[in-house]
């Protein structure tokens, strides 16, 4: 069973007249290929800017930049098992959750390992008077023992000083420089808005990707992917094809996070937003998927690898994301310019999280990460999500430009501006959390 992509997608049941009509209404293709402009402006549903769009034309003619050039795409349904079981109830969603987990483990982001031997965390650094007096920093060393080797990274914490409660926290997988969350605050950037989020009541936290695996081609195997494979590791090109590379390496740590939060009574193990900007986006996505103790799993401009549909072929195709050869698996090649033969789409990678909560986010001039596809893979996930009773996200529901769309437990926005993390980002999340969490 498939879906085309221009069909409209109903919870599983039953909807007044009423509703029907109301449905039927917003299940129009306006969102898909060969969407007329004029008609999206009119249906207040976010449209690209036709200045940004000639110039990604101008900059990189080769690829698609207009909804009219989107080939047609059918979807896999994401409740179709492949025994041909339609799940209808969610105590039969595990069994067809891990027919997904081991398509997407297998094609796409490898088989990650479990827990190391051994792990240790020791608090290297503590400052109970940090931000003049408005948060505890706690800097944590993890150490994980496996086969004889060890690796160690450190994450970052803020913790409000104004909570007697353990404390909520944002955590942060930063694929940018190191000066972006500066424990000292003599660096303050608006990719980790630490004041804020702490003025906002919740903690937040951070690890640096490239301590778990370097975001490099040649180098990506030092790191956890050592630990587990050794020197063999550095023979990355015979690994076996469906070995994970680093994105799933960047998930693995913050599982080890998650293991830490289990001894810290400050903070609320039990309410955790995992963040990740670009390809750290792609990276919480398939962590979020991978471990499901994260109750909040979000991605901010992921695109292709991530929350954009791959099968649209719109800006970031798979081709031009598998340049970088260590994030995804070696049978991931297989797909460059084949995207029509996926087996599955990303849509099916957020329906993993259900029926915890996943927020979506993307940006006006970021069209290399095909925010149109984002939201549609959000959508697209809805009959996973009514399993659980939630209300769909109907494909024609795109929101307009800053204008954040809330359906309980999931989150979308498309933000003005480019390719970045920002606290008008920040602040949708802190959002999505104060509804989620109240």
């Amino acid at each position: 069973m498939s879906t085309p992509q221009t069909t409209c997608l109903f919870t599983r049941f039953p909807v007044s007249i009423l509703l029907l009509a109301t449905l039927l209404f917003a299940c129009t293709d306006t969102t898909e290929r060969g969407a007329d402009p004029a008609a999206i402006a009119e249906s207040h549903i976010w449209q690209p800017d036709p200045e940004v769009i000639a110039s990604r034309e101008e900059n990189r003619p080769d690829y698609i930049w207009r909804e009219e050039d989107v080939p047609d795409y059918d979807l896999p349904d994401p409740l179709m098992s492949e025994s041909g079981q339609v799940i209808n109830q969610p105590e039969e969603w595990p069994e067809r959750r891990a027919e997904i987990l081991e398509q997407f483990r297998s094609h796409m982001y490898g088989h990650r390992p479990g827990p190391p031997d051994e792990s240790g965390f020791d608090v290297i650094e503590e400052n109970p008077d940090a931000m003049n007096g408005a948060a505890t920093l706690r800097i944590v060393e993890i150490t994980s023992r496996h086969d004889g080797r060890e690796h160690s990274f450190d994450a970052i914490f803020f913790l409000p000083n104004d909570r007697t409660d353990p404390a909520p926290l944002f955590l942060l997988m930063n694929n940018r420089d190191r000066d972006n969350t500066d424990p000292t605050r003599e660096e303050q950037s608006g990719f980790w808005p630490a004041e804020e989020v702490i003025e906002r009541g919740y903690a937040i936290g951070a690890i640096q990707n490239n301590d778990l695996a370097p975001d490099d081609d040649d180098e990506f195997h030092e790191g956890v992917i050592r630990l587990f494979e050794g020197d063999d590791s550095a023979l990355h090109n015979e690994r076996e094809p469906d070995a994970w590379g680093a994105l799933a390496a960047w998930g693995w740590g913050a599982s080890r996070v998650m293991d830490y939060l289990e001894t810290d009574p400050e903070l609320d193990g039990d309410h955790v937003a995992l963040l990740g900007h670009s390809r750290g986006g792609k990276a919480s996505l398939w962590a979020g998927a991978e471990d499901e103790r994260f109750s909040l799993v979000i991605s901010n401009e992921s695109g292709s690898g991530g929350a954009a549909l791959s099968k649209r072929e719109y800006g970031e195709t798979i081709r031009a994301v598998n340049r970088f050869t260590h994030w995804f698996t070696g049978n991931f090649m297989e797909f460059n310019d084949h995207e029509a033969e996926l087996p599955f789409d990303q849509h099916m990678l957020i329906s993993l999280i259900a029926p915890r909560a996943v927020y979506i986010g993307s940006a006006d001039e970021d069209l290399w990460a095909d925010p149109r596809g984002e939201f549609l893979s959000l959508a697209h996930a809805s009959p996973v999500y009514s399993l659980w009773g939630y209300e769909a996200i109907q494909p024609g529901e795109m929101p307009g430009l800053d204008d954040p769309l809330f359906r309980d437990p999931r989150g979308y926005h498309v933000r003005s501006g480019g390719h970045n993390l920002t606290p008008q980002d920040w602040h949708y999340y802190m959002d999505a959390a104060d509804r989620l969490w109240e």
